[in-house]
């Protein structure tokens, strides 16, 4: 038994096909059978029933799976120790960010940590929290970034800062004159929200069943902060911002913009990996990269977090 043997297990296993498995893992489909066969040979058993379209796994093949995710983190760890006491920071480095914190943390943050990290190879995916969860789990990123808390026994979470939400008002809008905006006041029958499957707008939600109007009949989603902002402004309804988008906003356009009175709305806003993650040198030195520069942006003490999970479980 080989841990490379393990690693074709377990590529099998996750995308169900052989030849898909071994692209992933840089071989020939024949290299790859014939190593797990001689694995099942010497285990006298069978992992996978070849019978089933997509392939399965047996019954003890569920089991040997389990225990190859272990023996296969645990001999990556030796690589992750060594690298640890040389405080060397280097090598693969997979990322993934959500779509509603990308666009405006990442131009904060990235040109610095490349310059201070020459090493580092970064790779970066645009992804959902759902996704970012899913490829923590199955190893296929390191890190995410993500509106917390997510309350999930299997992720780790390390606060980066608390973004508030600000209020985009249009002149037809009732709010409009209003210098700040109470969240009592709110009404999500005239608040443009993103579309489903962005944790901001299950902030929104949340925000408003708690604290403002219970009647959630939506009337428009969409799939951006710009269309929200463009929208808005044609009187549809106001949006919520979080505070980094507003700070692109010509001068024309911060008039509609209207702050909450405290204690502010905000999300927190963290870095998650998984339990068993092995490059905790590389995960501090991004911490410490967005550190250095999210206390000169957001400079917010009085917030109260809205969780993007609570409105799931009917708070």
């Amino acid at each position: 038994m080989t841990i490379t043997q393990l690693k074709y297990v377990l590529a099998v296993a996750e995308y169900k096909n052989f030849t898909i498995a071994s692209e992933h893992c840089f071989v020939t489909q024949p290299t790859l059978s014939m190593q797990i066969q001689k694995l099942e040979e010497e285990l006298d058993t069978q992992i996978f029933n070849r019978k089933k379209k997509p392939i399965q796994l047996t019954e003890i093949g569920n089991k040997i799976i389990e225990q190859a995710k272990i023996i296969v983190n645990e001999s990556n760890r030796i690589t992750d120790i060594v690298d640890q006491q040389k405080g060397f920071v280097g090598g693969d480095f997979k990322l993934g960010i959500i779509p509603t914190i990308m666009p405006t943390l990442l131009p904060l943050f990235l040109k610095s940590f490349i310059k201070k990290y020459p090493q580092v190879n970064l790779k970066i995916e645009e992804l959902t929290t759902e996704e970012i969860i899913k490829k923590l789990a199955d190893g296929h990123i390191d890190v995410g970034i993500a509106a917390t808390p997510l309350e999930n026994e299997f992720i780790k979470e390390r606060v980066l800062y608390y973004e508030p939400f600000v209020g985009f008002v249009p002149e037809e809008h009732r709010l409009f004159n209003s210098t700040t905006i109470e969240v009592e006041n709110l009404n999500i029958e005239d608040i443009l929200l993103l579309e489903d499957g962005h944790c901001f707008k299950e902030s929104i939600i949340n925000l408003c069943s708690t604290f403002g109007s219970k009647n959630q009949h939506f009337q428009l989603h969409s799939g951006s902060f710009d269309t929200l902002i463009k929208l808005s402004k044609e009187g549809l309804g106001m949006t919520l911002l979080p505070y980094l988008q507003t700070l692109d906003l010509n001068e024309k356009d911060k008039k509609y913009l209207r702050e909450f009175n405290e204690p502010v709305p905000a999300r927190e806003v963290s870095l998650i990996y998984h339990k068993s993650q092995l490059k905790i040198q590389l995960i501090e030195a991004l911490k410490s990269s967005i550190d250095g520069i999210i206390r000169g942006v957001i400079a917010f003490n009085d917030v109260k977090i809205i969780s993007p999970v609570l409105q799931k479980k009917g708070a």
